[in-house]
């Protein structure tokens, strides 16, 4: 596989949107949160058809046993007096309520459900790698290659059609793979989630793996400043999460969905992750712009003048949002502003 094949990004002022495919573990499906009814701006260009009937996969059920035939026929039992159902008390009712609440924020977001693939590194000559826990180095099968010590710097460089990480030759692709709780360090900026490193040519790609979630914190945090109005910074995450899905579906390259960019959206790991932004991408998780069933790719930039200049007036304005905020629009008002037409779509978790 060449690695350095031409990457052809879609045209900026495209709104382009993709039918939902599902994602493992989650089932998508709309809220009913019309933002603005009418057509998609005049000239705007479907890319991908549209499926009005979003696909849902739900986690699989456990089947009931089958019922066992009696043996012998068991005697017609009299009729007796259905039981009312138990009426509760305020108390009791309160605490159904409180028991409830515990339980659904004990789950995880469903933004964590999804795993981007984010390139972080591209074509460079060698990287300093470093883990704030002790990480595990697996190949692309899976097999387990050697353990990276806590807090100890490694250089990985291509070496012919390997990847050496200090003077262990290692496969040409290798991922690694701190704990759950742990960061991987590419140079000074620190990550959540994977590291997957490809020598190739005679260079090196860093391609990060982490949950929507994650990569969210650092998007918006990235993007914008956290002092913003919050209905900014929802309006924000929303535009963010319906960009990074549109890659997550149609990705830019075999070996990642996404760069890591200004050509894309910003990505800075951890550095620009703060409490507002969490609270703003946590409270509108999994929520995305949409277009009768499919995904808008939600372009935006900092002011007006760059949409119209770049976008031909199709996206939002970063700046524009702020200043609606600060007038009392809340983040569905500032998005039908922006994205006229759409809706908010919000792909949740099923239980059965």
């Amino acid at each position: 596989m060449n690695w350095q094949q031409t990457i052809k990004r879609l045209k900026p002022y495209t709104w382009v949107m993709l039918p939902l495919l599902g994602v493992v573990a989650v089932g998508v499906v709309l809220a009913r949160q019309l933002l603005l009814s009418g057509a998609v701006p005049a000239g705007a260009n479907l890319t991908y058809p549209i499926e009005r009937d979003a696909t849902k996969l739900a986690a699989a059920s456990i089947p009931s046993p089958d019922a066992t035939p009696a043996t012998q026929a068991s005697p017609t039992p009299s009729p007796t007096p259905s039981a009312a159902a138990p009426t509760l008390t305020p108390e009791q009712e309160e605490l159904n309520r409180r028991n409830t609440e515990e339980f659904l924020s004990s789950l995880p977001s469903v933004d964590s459900l999804i795993e981007m693939r984010v390139a972080i590194a591209t074509g460079i000559p060698s990287a300093a790698i470093r883990t704030s826990t002790d990480a595990v180095v697996f190949d692309e099968n899976g097999e387990q290659l050697q353990t990276l010590s806590a807090e100890t710097t490694y250089t990985a460089q291509p070496s012919g059609n390997s990847v050496q990480l200090n003077s262990a030759q290692l496969p040409s692709v290798v991922m690694i793979d701190p704990s759950p709780q742990g960061l991987f360090y590419l140079g000074d900026r620190g990550y959540r989630g994977r590291l997957l490193l490809i020598a190739e040519g005679g260079n090196l790609w860093a391609v990060n793996f982490v949950d929507m979630r994650s990569y969210l914190y650092s998007v918006v945090g990235s993007e914008v400043s956290p002092s913003w109005n919050v209905e900014a910074l929802k309006a924000q995450a929303i535009a963010a999460r319906s960009y990074g899905l549109t890659y997550h579906f149609k990705p830019v390259h075999s070996a990642y969905d996404i760069g890591s960019t200004e050509r894309y959206q910003v990505y800075r790991g951890i550095e620009r992750e703060a409490d507002t932004i969490r609270q703003a991408v946590d409270a509108t998780a999994g929520e995305f712009v949409s277009y009768e069933g499919g995904i808008v790719e939600s372009l935006y930039a900092a002011s007006d003048a760059i949409v119209m200049e770049a976008f031909q007036g199709r996206g939002m304005s970063q700046l524009g949002a702020l200043d609606l905020a600060n007038q009392g629009y809340n983040y569905q008002q500032i998005l039908s502003n922006y994205y006229p037409g759409t809706e908010v779509g919000r792909i949740k978790q099923e239980f059965e």
